[in-house]
């Protein structure tokens, strides 16, 4: 990163907030970042405004020539470029490389029509139009995944085909034994998948439905249970917290398992207001989740957490535990009192989509426990924060201490936004993938030489 990143130190403890100078604006920060930084984060008093803090960095894309900063240790490179709005990896076990090259969908002309909303609903509707127009969201969907092949290590790919088309706003993918799973941003859908082949031409049957229509956050995730048997798809919520109602959020803002034979579903965990990466560590299912806006630029802390069955962790009535978020009406202590804490704090409005455990990284000894968190960055923090990668590490199953910045720079020093890091994934040969919707580049992490 720039001089112009404050606090940000790659390889070691990490800040991770941009400071004012990237972006020319003034703090609204009342506490350091770092204080909102891990199992027992610091939450000063809501800062609620009428019009949200937006501190964007405007989409530009890389210079001819450049890259992310490495931390010590390690370096990165171009593992593909030119893709279309590359959202999400996935790595088959012959080593194969599937990039989701996914966008919002376009929700029907009715999707609000009716829902409830305060007055200045359409005023703040209006401003995260434009801000994610601004941010690099607002393209279009490729609909499809793109399959990159290495076969002789070289860490440039040698075939590079169309392995999925015509899909609607794909995200998450698993292959379970000759199985493929897509979710879409309506549902799970199968294909049949036979090893080494570079495109899939049958036609997808429905697992199951998944929460859609209005999709405020559409990305749906994917990951099998360590037998096969079941999967978990992740659904964010419709709203910021519920300001539509609570009509919209049925079956959402939850993490969903689903028998892989029957396709029957279950509420697995509810209350994550938008949980994206998931992965295994230690039997034990962990997920990283955007928390909620409008309440200050230290409020409230992004998480990793595990996922235990049948919990409940607050939204939209309380955040990081039972801290009450009294712009929700009508109030349920019922429910706060019953409201799980997470885990470990990312910092405030990082936007953690990305998620992978080092099992297989072949990267230096610091990155050997722990997980890997793609962080999209901010668009309503003064300073900005995320906009990196990030490894949190772990010791006996649970994060233990301050996470470990591994990619950053993507930030230029005037403030906008060279790349933006979304999916993470290991590949075969314990490289560190990257997923970069705005760079629309596939960086790859290795241990230096």
């Amino acid at each position: 990163m720039s001089d112009a990143a404050g606090a940000l130190t790659s390889g070691t403890g990490v800040s991770t907030a941009l400071g004012a100078s990237a972006s020319g604006s003034i703090a609204t920060n009342a506490v350091p970042f770092s204080a909102g930084v891990g199992a027992d984060p610091q939450l000063p008093a809501p800062n609620k405004t009428l019009i949200p803090t937006v501190d964007i960095a405007p989409a530009k894309g890389w210079p001819e020539g450049a890259k992310p900063a490495a931390a010590p240790g390690t370096a990165v490179s171009a593992f593909a470029k030119d893709l279309k709005h590359p959202r999400w990896l996935y790595v088959l076990p012959n080593g194969d490389v599937l990039v989701a090259e996914s966008a919002k969908p376009t929700p029907p002309p009715d999707a609000d029509k009716g829902k409830k909303g305060g007055p200045t609903a359409g005023v703040k509707a209006w401003f995260m139009k434009k801000a994610m127009k601004k941010a690099g969201s607002a393209v279009p969907s490729a609909n499809q995944i793109t399959l990159l092949r290495d076969a002789d290590g070289d860490g440039v790919p040698e075939v590079r085909t169309v392995f999925l088309q015509n899909l609607n706003s794909p995200f998450g993918m698993v292959l379970v034994g000759n199985d493929f799973y897509v979710a879409n941003a309506d549902g799970i859908v199968r294909f049949p998948y036979k090893a080494g082949e570079t495109e899939i031409k049958a036609a997808p049957r429905k697992v199951t439905d998944l929460p859609a229509g209005i999709n405020h956050h559409w990305t749906k995730n994917l990951i099998a249970s360590p037998d096969g048997t079941r999967l978990y798809a992740t659904v964010g919520s419709n709203s910021n917290v519920a300001e539509k109602g609570m009509t919209i959020e049925e079956g959402r803002a939850a993490i969903w398992e689903v028998d892989v034979k029957s396709g029957k579903k279950r509420l697995y965990a509810t209350g994550l207001r938008n949980p994206n990466g998931m992965a295994w560590e230690s039997g034990k299912l962990w997920t990283v989740v955007n928390e909620r806006d409008e309440l200050g630029s230290d409020l409230v802390p992004d998480y990793l957490t595990s996922v235990k069955d049948g919990a409940f962790y607050g939204w939209p009535w309380s955040y990081f535990g039972q801290h009450v978020d009294e712009r929700v009406q009508p109030p349920r202590p019922d429910l706060v009192a019953k409201a799980v804490k997470p885990d470990y704090a990312l910092g405030a409005h990082v936007a953690p989509l990305g998620l992978a455990g080092a099992d297989g990284a072949k990267l230096p000894p610091q990155f050997k426990s722990g997980m890997f968190i793609g962080q999209h960055g901010s668009w309503n923090r003064k300073p900005k924060s995320g906009y990196n990668v990030i490894f949190v590490p772990f010791a006996a199953g649970q994060p233990a201490g301050q996470p470990v910045e591994v990619l950053s720079g993507f930030v230029s020093p005037e403030g906008d936004a060279w790349g933006r890091p979304v999916g993470v994934a290991i590949d075969k040969r314990g490289g560190l993938l990257v997923a970069d919707d705005v760079g629309n580049v596939v960086w790859r992490v290795t241990a230096a030489k």
